[in-house]
């Protein structure tokens, strides 16, 4: 099945807005003490129980990686403002940065080959992304909902 860049930059947009939603949704019970002391009280509760401390050092490596990544595609692909998508990344969230920069990088792809199509997925691919996806959405809004 083919997914036009379209579609998947609709896709990527729609991870970026509940990846926002999500973690902000969270952060904000932060906020009430102080941007520095929410900082370090926010790290502090990272090394808490040992589920925190595996999920937190996933994100951060994983992070990691794709930071190293996004700065050497914009430079292969001549993408303009990639620092902003790694600043973005560490002080809003990467899992709202990275699909912005997806975008950007769809866009980039598209001017550069004329293509409207991103690739393809077989249906049960897309399938497995939908169950994925549902299982996240589901997870993002019980996290919301504590």
């Amino acid at each position: 099945m083919s997914i036009s860049r379209k579609a998947l930059c609709v896709f990527y947009a729609l991870v970026a807005l509940l990846a926002l939603v999500g973690t902000w949704g969270n952060n904000i019970a932060y906020l009430d003490m102080g941007l520095a002391a929410a900082n370090l009280h926010f790290w502090q509760q990272t090394l808490v129980n040992p589920a925190s401390r595996s999920i937190t050092v996933d994100i951060l490596l994983l992070g990691l990686a794709a930071i190293t990544w996004m700065l050497l595609e914009a430079r292969r692909l001549s993408m303009r403002g990639v620092w902003i998508y790694v600043l973005a990344s560490v002080f809003i969230a990467i899992s709202a940065a990275f699909p912005v920069f997806l975008i950007h990088r769809e866009r980039a792809l598209a001017a550069r080959d004329g293509s409207a199509s991103a690739g393809t997925l077989s249906v049960a691919g897309l399938l497995a992304l939908v169950v994925l996806g549902g299982v996240m959405l589901a997870y993002t809004l019980i996290s919301l909902g504590r």
